[in-house]
């Protein structure tokens, strides 16, 4: 990589950690080309991104930044997943890390809180931001649902009244 490339990787991996919501840094010592590209898919279909960079490098993007504090991460070969969402990329970063092995999670940053490998993993185990919205939704609706139900119940037995009237007129 020559010296520009360098400095354009560090300029693109600054802006993305000023950016980012949230940050997993991992091992991926002995993960094969096949295994990485899965990830890569997963974390893309989801909308968050998986960057392999050198660590004196990422080290570098990390300075000016709310997630400096991470700098001690970044020992031996190491892989960035990161994403606006706090919780896709520590979510699917954990499910990949319970089917391989050699991928291991050492932890990442959150906004300026650097977390552990296992608050990582703690914030994984929490719903999507898609649904805690579908469960909020959900909840504000549910009140209508019931207020409709019990306006309609009344007109709904006087009807079945008349109804029952109008049977009994005809059976006799």
């Amino acid at each position: 990589m020559e010296r520009a490339e360098k400095k354009e990787l560090v300029a693109t991996l600054n802006q993305v950690f000023k950016t980012t919501g949230v940050i997993v840094v991992a091992h991926n010592k002995g993960l094969t080309v096949n295994q990485v590209n899965d990830l890569r898919a997963r974390m893309a279909q989801a909308g968050a991104t998986v960057k392999v960079a050198k660590n004196r490098l990422a080290m570098l993007a990390l300075a000016g930044t709310d997630a400096e504090g991470i700098k001690g991460l970044f020992t031996g070969p190491t892989m960035i997943a990161y994403s606006s969402d706090p919780v896709t990329a520590p979510k699917i970063a954990a499910e990949f890390a319970k089917g391989n092995e050699k991928f291991v999670i050492l932890g990442g940053s959150l906004g300026k809180s650097v977390l552990s490998a296992d608050a990582v993993k703690a914030l994984a185990a929490l719903p999507s931001l898609d649904q805690l919205r579908a469960n909020l939704l959900g909840l504000l609706q549910t009140p209508a649902t019931r207020i409709a139900a019990v306006v309609a119940a009344p007109a709904g037995q006087v009807a079945r009244v008349l109804r029952a009237y109008a049977d009994k007129d005809q059976a006799a």
